[in-house]
């Protein structure tokens, strides 16, 4: 069995295309839609994502900028950068990037933005909302964009067994939440495991959708995986590879080779599911434009 590859830079690029026109017909009303990026520090993946958020940006037509604060920026003079944002109406989505050095706490500053500003879904309203099942708030990018992987790519879940690697409050939480909801995307026996549960693979074999985002490399092998299953890596890990102009190469949590050959379908590291992250992080700003641009007017 050769598996099928599952594009994520394809399906995000789907995605872009329906933005694209729902920020024209913003623009149509006189709304503006605006991200706004917060990055303390030069963390070099930091870097590198914020760059692909504004790329995507620009390609479906929303405003974007970057707000880069040095690395020894205080919580008070950040929290003071995060209030004035949240009151700008001109700024519709908002986002703190991750990582932040060691002395900062992302929490207190994620309890001065507007919830409805919120594009990481990562605000305490958001996630309350999400747990009641009411989709009404952000959801968090990384999650929403596996769901709409699923679905876009065939694979449903409903009625599926689902299996999560991993149990972040950036990924494994929010997502069983989903998988576990009734709506469409959801519908799913849902099974929570991680690096410390005994026996991992008792757990793997049985998932019809496995989702590995233990965010460690070859967590998953070929022989953990049940033969006609589909493979989600949601991981990103850096391994040397002095062959590479870098010194090194991006990996997945899975053997993406041995599994290939077992699996029904896998996402490959890169353009898997970074591209979906990304789509949604732009999706939840045209949203957040959406509600509150028509608010004020």
């Amino acid at each position: 069995m050769t598996a099928t590859i599952i594009d994520g830079k394809a399906i995000a690029a789907q995605i872009e295309g329906e933005l694209s026109q729902r920020v024209k017909d913003l623009e149509q009303e006189g709304i503006h839609p605006k991200l706004v990026v917060v990055r303390v520090g030069d963390d070099p993946a930091s870097v590198s994502y914020i760059k692909a958020k504004g790329k995507a940006a620009q390609r479906v037509g929303i405003a974007f900028q970057e707000l880069i604060l040095p690395e020894s920026t205080d919580e008070e003079e950040l929290a003071t950068r995060v209030r004035e944002l949240t009151g700008d109406t001109n700024v519709h989505g908002l986002l703190i990037q991750l990582p932040l050095p060691p002395h900062l706490r992302i929490e207190p500053l994620l309890e001065l933005m507007d919830p409805a500003k919120d594009v990481d879904g990562f605000h305490p309203h958001n996630l309350g909302l999400l747990l009641r099942g009411a989709i009404k708030g952000m959801v968090p990018c990384t999650p929403a964009g596996i769901i709409e992987m699923l679905l876009r790519s065939g694979n449903d879940p409903a009625g599926k067994h689902c299996v999560i690697v991993g149990r972040s409050n950036l990924v494994g939480k929010p997502l069983a939440n989903l998988l576990i909801q009734k709506r469409p995307g959801g519908n799913a026996t849902v099974t929570v495991c991680h690096t410390r549960t005994p026996d991992l693979a008792m757990h793997t074999r049985k998932a019809d959708i496995l989702i590995a985002a233990a965010g460690r490399a070859s967590t998953i092998s070929a022989d953990m995986v049940r033969p006609g299953s589909v493979v989600i890596d949601v991981g990103v890990n850096r391994v040397e590879d002095a062959s590479r102009p870098r010194g090194y190469r991006l990996v997945g949590d899975v053997d993406f080779q041995g599994i290939s050959k077992v699996a029904a379908a896998i996402t490959p590291v890169p353009g898997g599911v970074g591209p979906l992250t990304v789509a949604m992080v732009v999706a939840n700003t045209v949203k957040a434009a959406e509600a509150l641009g028509r608010k004020k007017g």
